[in-house]
């Protein structure tokens, strides 16, 4: 026969009451220290009494003692209870102020552009958060791998998530280094790109990403090829930086390379724009106080694809 392990509605109830009254060895004593009345710890007492079937306690008028029965709870029901006041009381401290594990899941590449500036400021300025990256490209369920909030390009976050803006939208754009430029005609429209050697990326799902632009109103999906397929847009961005061939990445990606003349923005007429990326939780109801840290923290900071954008358009 299957046994019930459910714990029964009210099964706590007298709980404290009883304990007050041990500890005080009176129930006027425990009354005072609970802030109720006599007559209401004596009806507590007794009702806990009956459903636990025994009594608990031994009264006389002029002192309160604890039964065999009273004592075998008093030995297992203190230190219980005494660990469900320090639960709450560790679980409130939550609610009051920042502290505690705060752990983000993040694409790789988001890791040197949004976190990189602010990791040590905010360690530094909330050294009671542990602050744990999870960095990685596939697509992950916050809620179900126990993470405080996730940070993703704007398209790929389920509606059901509150968002939190850190960057303006900005520009999706076509790299190429100088040195494979020197070997290749520059590409002037996305038909030029058949001739190009393509490095593209694979999404967790496993397709192959394909190239976005946008003409017009239009958005146009090109299929290219190359010989180089990678899981990230580091990888990508490096690959071009070697000279392996053009690379499609998010600008803010590309920003540091194409000021420093190592890549060459292309085809910046034809770039189609993204929403931005976004910092999305679950909290719609309460955001604890590290995440709420966090956010007030990175946003304060500039947004790296303001000067990305600026930049890209000009680069062609």
């Amino acid at each position: 026969m299957k046994q019930n392990f459910t714990v029964r509605h009210g099964a706590l109830d007298g709980v404290e009451t009883f304990l007050s009254v041990t500890r005080h060895r009176s129930f006027r004593r425990a009354a005072a220290a609970l802030g109720v009345t006599p007559s209401a710890v004596s009806q507590s007492v007794r009702a806990l009494e009956a459903r636990v079937g025994a009594a608990l306690l031994a009264r006389t008028t002029r002192s309160v003692g604890l039964t065999e029965a009273g004592q075998r709870f008093f030995e297992r029901a203190g230190p219980a209870f005494d660990e469900l006041v320090a639960a709450a009381e560790a679980a409130r401290d939550l609610g009051r102020r920042p502290a505690g594990l705060l752990r983000l899941a993040v694409p790789r590449a988001v890791v040197p552009l949004i976190l990189e500036p602010v990791i040590a400021s905010f360690c530094q300025a909330y050294p009671e958060i542990e602050l744990e990256i999870a960095a990685s490209d596939e697509m992950v369920d916050i809620v179900a791998g126990g993470f405080d909030a996730g940070i993703r390009l704007g398209q790929f976050i389920a509606p059901d998530m509150v968002v939190v803006r850190l960057t303006r939208p900005f520009p999706f754009v076509v790299v190429g280094s100088p040195d494979y430029l020197g070997q290749r005609k520059r590409p002037e429209r996305i038909d030029d790109l058949r001739d190009h050697a393509c490095l593209r990326l694979r999404r967790a799902n496993g397709s192959l990403a394909l190239w976005l632009f946008a003409d017009g109103d239009k958005t146009i999906e090109a299929v290219v090829s190359g010989p180089l397929i990678a899981h990230d847009y580091p990888t990508l961005l490096g690959a071009a930086i070697e000279g392996l061939g053009l690379a499609q990445v998010p600008g803010p990606v590309a920003e540091a390379t194409i000021a420093g003349g190592r890549l060459q923005a292309l085809l910046t007429p034809f770039a189609v724009t993204t929403p931005g990326i976004f910092l999305y939780h679950s909290g719609r109801r309460q955001v604890l106080p590290k995440l709420r840290a966090f956010i007030d923290h990175v946003t304060r900071r500039s947004h790296p694809a303001d000067k990305a954008a600026a930049m890209i358009s000009a680069g062609d």
